[in-house]
């Protein structure tokens, strides 16, 4: 028998407008509101996961005495 270890990610996405004078700037900004907990992404922004094996071993049996 083998041992799986699996990577499980969910992606949340929304979308917001900003005002800004160019696209770095609004970036920038997209950025400072998200770190400042201003957008916050929740359940309502899913998008889709997905589960991925990134390792897999060998059980290792042993032997009784």
């Amino acid at each position: 028998m083998n041992i799986y270890k699996i990577e499980i990610t969910e992606t949340l996405q929304r979308q917001i407008e900003v005002e800004a004078n160019s696209k770095e700037e609004a970036e920038r900004i997209a950025k400072q509101k998200y770190q400042n907990e201003e957008v916050v992404l929740s359940s309502d922004d899913y998008v889709d996961t997905s589960i991925s094996v990134i390792e897999q071993r060998q059980k290792k049996k042993y032997m009784e005495r």
